[in-house]
Protein backbone atom coordinates (compact mmCIF):
# COMPACT_ATOMS: atom_id res chain seq x y z
CA UNK A 1 0.00 0.00 0.00
CA UNK A 2 3.07 2.27 0.77
CA UNK A 3 4.65 1.58 -2.32
CA UNK A 4 1.61 2.01 -4.19
CA UNK A 5 0.52 5.06 -3.07
CA UNK A 6 4.46 6.91 -3.25
CA UNK A 7 4.52 6.05 -6.85
CA UNK A 8 1.92 8.39 -7.41
CA UNK A 9 4.25 11.32 -5.60
CA UNK A 10 7.68 10.05 -6.96
CA UNK A 11 9.15 7.38 -8.75
CA UNK A 12 12.82 7.34 -7.41
CA UNK A 13 13.69 4.21 -5.61
CA UNK A 14 16.05 6.36 -3.28
CA UNK A 15 13.05 8.94 -2.04
CA UNK A 16 11.30 5.10 -1.51
CA UNK A 17 14.58 4.07 0.54
CA UNK A 18 14.25 7.13 3.06
CA UNK A 19 10.65 6.72 3.22
CA UNK A 20 10.12 2.96 4.16
CA UNK A 21 12.33 2.33 7.08
CA UNK A 22 10.26 5.10 9.33
CA UNK A 23 6.47 3.77 8.39
CA UNK A 24 7.74 0.07 8.84
CA UNK A 25 8.50 1.63 12.70
CA UNK A 26 4.80 1.58 13.05
CA UNK A 27 3.72 -0.81 15.40
CA UNK A 28 0.71 -2.19 13.69
CA UNK A 29 2.58 -3.12 10.28
CA UNK A 30 4.85 -4.89 12.41
CA UNK A 31 1.96 -6.79 13.75
CA UNK A 32 2.69 -5.36 17.70
CA UNK A 33 -1.23 -4.02 17.57
CA UNK A 34 -4.02 -5.48 16.30
CA UNK A 35 -6.44 -2.90 17.97
CA UNK A 36 -6.74 -0.39 15.08
CA UNK A 37 -8.39 -0.08 12.00
CA UNK A 38 -6.83 -0.45 8.96
CA UNK A 39 -7.83 3.51 8.35
CA UNK A 40 -6.15 4.56 12.06
CA UNK A 41 -3.49 2.48 10.67
CA UNK A 42 -3.10 4.68 6.95
CA UNK A 43 -3.67 7.75 9.38
CA UNK A 44 -0.35 6.68 10.34
CA UNK A 45 1.39 5.49 7.31
CA UNK A 46 -0.19 9.37 5.93
CA UNK A 47 2.02 11.45 8.65
CA UNK A 48 5.17 9.68 7.96
CA UNK A 49 4.15 10.43 4.02
CA UNK A 50 3.45 14.31 4.39
CA UNK A 51 6.43 14.96 7.09
CA UNK A 52 8.79 13.53 4.62
CA UNK A 53 7.37 15.37 0.93
CA UNK A 54 6.40 18.55 3.51
CA UNK A 55 3.14 18.52 1.94
CA UNK A 56 -0.21 17.88 4.13
CA UNK A 57 -2.10 17.34 0.78
CA UNK A 58 0.82 15.25 -0.93
CA UNK A 59 -2.22 13.91 -3.72
CA UNK A 60 -3.78 16.85 -4.11
CA UNK A 61 -2.95 16.91 -8.12
CA UNK A 62 -4.09 13.28 -8.35
CA UNK A 63 -7.52 14.10 -7.13
CA UNK A 64 -8.03 17.29 -9.09
CA UNK A 65 -7.06 14.61 -12.50
CA UNK A 66 -9.22 12.30 -11.06
CA UNK A 67 -12.40 14.40 -10.51
CA UNK A 68 -11.98 16.15 -14.31
CA UNK A 69 -11.64 12.54 -15.60
CA UNK A 70 -15.22 11.48 -13.90
CA UNK A 71 -16.64 14.65 -14.60
CA UNK A 72 -16.19 13.61 -18.69
CA UNK A 73 -18.02 11.26 -17.55
CA UNK A 74 -20.97 12.65 -15.87
CA UNK A 75 -23.58 13.31 -19.11
CA UNK A 76 -23.34 9.30 -19.86
CA UNK A 77 -23.66 8.43 -16.24
CA UNK A 78 -26.91 10.52 -16.21
CA UNK A 79 -27.91 9.13 -19.73
CA UNK A 80 -27.67 5.73 -18.42
CA UNK A 81 -30.02 6.58 -15.34
CA UNK A 82 -32.38 8.43 -16.99
CA UNK A 83 -33.15 5.92 -19.28
CA UNK A 84 -32.85 2.67 -16.64
CA UNK A 85 -35.93 0.57 -15.85
CA UNK A 86 -35.09 1.57 -12.16
CA UNK A 87 -33.38 4.95 -12.18
CA UNK A 88 -32.75 4.15 -8.67
CA UNK A 89 -31.18 1.10 -8.61
CA UNK A 90 -29.36 2.27 -11.70
CA UNK A 91 -27.80 5.25 -9.81
CA UNK A 92 -27.19 3.26 -6.67
CA UNK A 93 -25.17 0.68 -8.80
CA UNK A 94 -23.27 3.30 -10.60
CA UNK A 95 -22.24 5.23 -6.96
CA UNK A 96 -21.22 1.95 -5.72
CA UNK A 97 -18.81 0.95 -9.00
CA UNK A 98 -17.36 4.69 -8.38
CA UNK A 99 -16.10 3.42 -5.40
CA UNK A 100 -12.88 1.29 -8.05
CA UNK A 101 -11.84 4.61 -8.29
CA UNK A 102 -9.33 4.13 -5.30
CA UNK A 103 -5.44 5.18 -5.29
CA UNK A 104 -4.53 1.72 -3.59
CA UNK A 105 -6.28 0.04 -6.06
CA UNK A 106 -6.48 1.54 -9.62
CA UNK A 107 -3.52 3.70 -10.77
CA UNK A 108 -5.41 5.60 -13.30
CA UNK A 109 -9.44 6.50 -13.84
CA UNK A 110 -8.69 5.57 -17.69
CA UNK A 111 -8.49 2.00 -16.20
CA UNK A 112 -12.01 2.33 -14.76
CA UNK A 113 -13.85 4.17 -17.47
CA UNK A 114 -15.38 1.22 -18.91
CA UNK A 115 -16.09 -0.54 -15.94
CA UNK A 116 -19.75 1.25 -14.97
CA UNK A 117 -21.14 0.97 -18.20
CA UNK A 118 -21.46 -2.86 -17.72
CA UNK A 119 -23.07 -3.10 -14.32
CA UNK A 120 -25.78 -4.96 -15.85
CA UNK A 121 -23.55 -8.09 -15.38
CA UNK A 122 -23.44 -8.16 -11.65
CA UNK A 123 -26.90 -6.60 -10.48
CA UNK A 124 -27.14 -5.99 -6.62
CA UNK A 125 -29.52 -8.95 -4.78
CA UNK A 126 -33.05 -7.54 -4.47
CA UNK A 127 -32.76 -8.98 -0.89
CA UNK A 128 -30.20 -5.35 -0.33
CA UNK A 129 -31.62 -3.39 -2.98
CA UNK A 130 -35.09 -3.93 -1.58
CA UNK A 131 -34.72 -2.97 1.92
CA UNK A 132 -32.63 0.03 1.01
CA UNK A 133 -35.17 1.10 -1.24
CA UNK A 134 -37.68 0.95 1.46
CA UNK A 135 -35.87 3.12 3.77
CA UNK A 136 -34.98 5.85 0.90
CA UNK A 137 -38.77 5.79 0.20
CA UNK A 138 -39.68 7.06 4.00
CA UNK A 139 -36.06 8.99 4.80
CA UNK A 140 -36.71 12.57 4.95
CA UNK A 141 -32.91 13.67 6.40
CA UNK A 142 -29.79 11.82 5.14
CA UNK A 143 -26.63 11.84 5.93
CA UNK A 144 -24.11 10.81 2.92
CA UNK A 145 -20.34 10.07 4.07
CA UNK A 146 -18.45 10.76 0.68
CA UNK A 147 -14.92 8.66 -0.29
CA UNK A 148 -12.62 9.68 -3.12
CA UNK A 149 -12.39 11.68 -5.66
CA UNK A 150 -13.30 11.12 -9.07
CA UNK A 151 -15.75 8.35 -7.20
CA UNK A 152 -17.69 11.50 -6.46
CA UNK A 153 -19.45 12.10 -9.57
CA UNK A 154 -20.95 9.04 -9.54
CA UNK A 155 -22.40 10.15 -5.82
CA UNK A 156 -23.29 13.42 -7.49
CA UNK A 157 -25.57 11.02 -9.84
CA UNK A 158 -27.05 9.36 -7.00
CA UNK A 159 -27.64 12.42 -4.70
CA UNK A 160 -29.86 14.01 -7.74
CA UNK A 161 -31.71 11.00 -8.48
CA UNK A 162 -32.79 10.50 -4.72
CA UNK A 163 -33.85 14.62 -4.28
CA UNK A 164 -35.84 14.03 -8.13
CA UNK A 165 -37.29 10.91 -7.27
CA UNK A 166 -38.07 11.37 -2.82
CA UNK A 167 -36.88 15.01 -2.59
CA UNK A 168 -34.79 14.26 0.78
CA UNK A 169 -32.83 16.63 2.49
CA UNK A 170 -29.53 15.48 1.61
CA UNK A 171 -26.30 16.54 4.33
CA UNK A 172 -22.94 15.51 2.27
CA UNK A 173 -19.30 14.92 4.51
CA UNK A 174 -15.83 15.41 3.61
CA UNK A 175 -12.66 14.89 4.92
CA UNK A 176 -11.37 17.77 6.95
CA UNK A 177 -8.01 16.61 6.83
CA UNK A 178 -6.83 15.33 3.30
CA UNK A 179 -5.60 12.14 3.42
CA UNK A 180 -4.76 9.53 0.45
CA UNK A 181 -7.11 10.55 -2.35
CA UNK A 182 -10.28 11.17 -0.10
CA UNK A 183 -12.63 14.17 -1.17
CA UNK A 184 -12.16 17.43 1.28
CA UNK A 185 -14.44 20.86 0.56
CA UNK A 186 -11.35 21.63 -1.94
CA UNK A 187 -12.57 18.55 -3.77
CA UNK A 188 -16.38 19.08 -3.79
CA UNK A 189 -15.70 22.40 -4.86
CA UNK A 190 -14.27 21.32 -7.92
CA UNK A 191 -17.18 19.31 -9.02
CA UNK A 192 -20.14 22.02 -7.94
CA UNK A 193 -21.37 19.59 -5.45
CA UNK A 194 -21.72 22.32 -2.71
CA UNK A 195 -24.02 24.00 -5.06
CA UNK A 196 -26.58 21.23 -5.11
CA UNK A 197 -26.69 20.13 -1.06
CA UNK A 198 -25.27 21.27 2.05
CA UNK A 199 -21.28 20.20 2.84
CA UNK A 200 -19.54 20.10 5.97
CA UNK A 201 -16.12 18.26 6.79
CA UNK A 202 -16.45 15.71 9.22
CA UNK A 203 -14.26 17.42 12.01
CA UNK A 204 -11.79 14.63 12.54
CA UNK A 205 -8.06 16.08 12.86
CA UNK A 206 -6.00 13.47 11.39
CA UNK A 207 -5.41 11.72 8.00
CA UNK A 208 -7.94 9.38 8.50
CA UNK A 209 -9.65 7.59 5.58
CA UNK A 210 -12.34 6.71 7.49
CA UNK A 211 -15.43 8.35 9.86
CA UNK A 212 -14.45 7.44 13.71
CA UNK A 213 -17.52 9.55 15.50
CA UNK A 214 -15.81 9.63 18.27
CA UNK A 215 -13.14 12.03 17.33
CA UNK A 216 -16.12 13.75 14.67
CA UNK A 217 -17.34 17.30 14.99
CA UNK A 218 -20.35 17.77 17.21
CA UNK A 219 -22.12 19.45 14.61
CA UNK A 220 -21.82 16.13 12.49
CA UNK A 221 -22.71 13.62 15.35
CA UNK A 222 -25.66 16.00 15.99
CA UNK A 223 -26.88 15.71 12.03
CA UNK A 224 -26.05 11.97 12.07
CA UNK A 225 -28.50 11.61 14.74
CA UNK A 226 -31.19 14.03 13.58
CA UNK A 227 -31.27 11.63 10.16
CA UNK A 228 -33.20 9.02 9.35
CA UNK A 229 -30.60 7.34 7.56
CA UNK A 230 -26.81 7.73 6.64
CA UNK A 231 -25.27 6.55 3.45
CA UNK A 232 -21.83 5.45 4.27
CA UNK A 233 -19.49 5.24 1.11
CA UNK A 234 -16.14 3.35 0.54
CA UNK A 235 -14.41 0.46 2.68
CA UNK A 236 -12.58 3.46 5.21
CA UNK A 237 -16.02 4.27 6.32
CA UNK A 238 -17.14 0.87 6.76
CA UNK A 239 -13.89 -0.20 8.47
CA UNK A 240 -14.28 2.24 11.40
CA UNK A 241 -18.14 2.59 11.46
CA UNK A 242 -18.76 -1.28 11.44
CA UNK A 243 -16.47 -0.98 14.73
CA UNK A 244 -18.16 1.52 16.51
CA UNK A 245 -20.32 -0.58 18.69
CA UNK A 246 -22.22 2.83 20.54
CA UNK A 247 -23.64 3.55 16.99
CA UNK A 248 -27.25 3.29 17.23
CA UNK A 249 -27.99 4.57 13.70
CA UNK A 250 -29.30 2.99 10.60
CA UNK A 251 -26.73 2.80 7.69
CA UNK A 252 -26.49 1.44 4.71
CA UNK A 253 -22.82 0.70 3.55
CA UNK A 254 -21.86 0.79 -0.48
CA UNK A 255 -18.57 -0.19 -1.31
CA UNK A 256 -16.58 -2.59 -3.59
CA UNK A 257 -15.61 -5.88 -2.71
CA UNK A 258 -11.66 -5.21 -3.29
CA UNK A 259 -10.17 -7.50 -0.70
CA UNK A 260 -10.58 -11.49 0.48
CA UNK A 261 -11.55 -10.04 3.61
CA UNK A 262 -14.86 -8.26 2.63
CA UNK A 263 -15.16 -11.38 0.00
CA UNK A 264 -15.53 -13.41 3.20
CA UNK A 265 -17.20 -10.83 5.38
CA UNK A 266 -20.43 -10.21 2.43
CA UNK A 267 -20.07 -13.39 0.82
CA UNK A 268 -19.34 -11.75 -2.32
CA UNK A 269 -16.75 -12.18 -5.55
CA UNK A 270 -13.74 -9.98 -5.82
CA UNK A 271 -14.86 -6.38 -7.22
CA UNK A 272 -18.03 -6.76 -6.74
CA UNK A 273 -20.61 -4.08 -5.88
CA UNK A 274 -21.64 -4.64 -2.02
CA UNK A 275 -25.13 -3.14 -0.97
CA UNK A 276 -25.15 -4.02 2.98
CA UNK A 277 -27.67 -2.32 5.54
CA UNK A 278 -26.73 -1.83 8.97
CA UNK A 279 -28.75 -2.93 12.00
CA UNK A 280 -27.74 -1.04 15.24
CA UNK A 281 -28.33 -4.06 17.37
CA UNK A 282 -25.05 -5.62 16.59
CA UNK A 283 -21.63 -4.59 14.66
CA UNK A 284 -22.53 -5.76 10.90
CA UNK A 285 -19.80 -8.24 10.74
CA UNK A 286 -21.23 -10.30 13.62
CA UNK A 287 -24.42 -10.22 11.94
CA UNK A 288 -23.18 -11.96 9.03
CA UNK A 289 -21.86 -14.29 11.16
CA UNK A 290 -25.09 -15.39 12.34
Amino acid sequence: MVVISMRKISTTNDFLKKLLPPILEIPSLRGLNWNLTSAEVVEQVMKKITEAVNNPDPFSDLKFQQNNKALTLYPRLKKMVEEAADPLQAAVHLAITGNSIDLMVLGQLSDFEKSPFSFEMSPIPEEDFVPFQKKIITAHRIVYLGDNAGEIIFDRVLIETLRELYQPEILFVARSVPTLNDVTLKEVRQVGLDKIVEVIENGLEGPVPGTILARCSPELIKRIEESDLVISKGGGNFDTLDEDRPLQKDITFMLMSKCLPYCNLFHSQLNQPILANYFPTKKFSDATED
